[in-house]
């Protein structure tokens, strides 16, 4: 665990869950939160505005993120207004794109203008952080959060796509990269080692910290017990 407690990049907890938001808030380490509308229709989610108030009255004091949900800009900026006005912990997350590849740069200025924390997410490409960037206003705190685990999916090394945003992203002192959508333990590592500012985790990923610097060859033998005493519980026979 001494390595995690060195780690500069910060954890941001991935969820909607209520009581498992409420666990990773209450943990040191976990420096803030997000969601999303895909993980609050599987949390059973079905009023988003009570749902985010109830949150936001147990958690004021550290970054929470909430989407919009329009795939109309202008709906969208309504949207954005009304969740920045919910506290001043709150990050408005604006995708980068609206589902027509209409890209969101003309919004992002205006809400930055209008001085409301944003995270601007689904990126996948230095373009889109390069043009997200140039929207951002340079005087108010946001985040560009690139979807790192979903380009490791393709095939694509992510690490040095990452690190070039890292660099990227310097020309604005008030913005923040995050490695966003992990898919193991180890992107937290990668991503503190490039410099990274943030890195959003799921509870299920988050839970694997007590396994930091665990031996081997211990592990090694804990997975061969689970198989043994998993067979031995079906009661497997030749």
């Amino acid at each position: 665990m001494s390595r995690v407690n060195d780690l500069k990049v910060k954890i941001f907890a991935d969820g909607a869950d209520k009581a498992g938001m409420l666990e990773m808030y209450a943990k040191p380490f976990v420096k803030g939160l997000t969601t999303n509308p895909t993980l609050m229709r599987k949390a059973g989610i079905t009023d988003y505005r009570a749902f985010a108030k109830d949150i936001l009255s147990e958690i004021k004091d550290k970054s929470i993120s909430f989407e919009v949900f329009s795939d109309d800009f202008v709906e969208m900026e309504r949207q954005a207004m009304e969740i920045a006005s919910w506290g001043s912990n709150v990050y408005v997350k604006i995708p980068v794109t609206n589902t027509k590849r209409e890209a969101c740069y003309k919004l992002v200025k205006r809400l930055a203008d209008k001085k409301v924390k944003l995270n601007v997410t689904a990126l996948m490409t230095l373009a889109q952080v390069r043009d997200v960037v140039a929207a951002l206003n340079p005087d108010v705190a946001s985040y560009v959060s690139v979807f790192a685990g979903r380009i490791a999916d393709t095939g694509k090394d992510p690490v040095p796509l990452m690190a070039a945003a890292v660099e990227m992203i310097k020309v604005n002192a008030h913005a923040e990269l995050i490695w966003a959508s992990p898919r193991e333990l180890l992107n937290i590592f990668q991503a503190d080692a490039i410099g990274c500012h943030i890195i959003t985790v799921t509870n299920d990923v988050l839970k694997k910290l007590s396994l930091v610097g665990y031996d081997l060859d211990e592990y090694s033998l804990d997975t061969v017990k689970m198989f043994y005493n998993d067979a031995v519980a079906a009661g497997f026979g030749l």
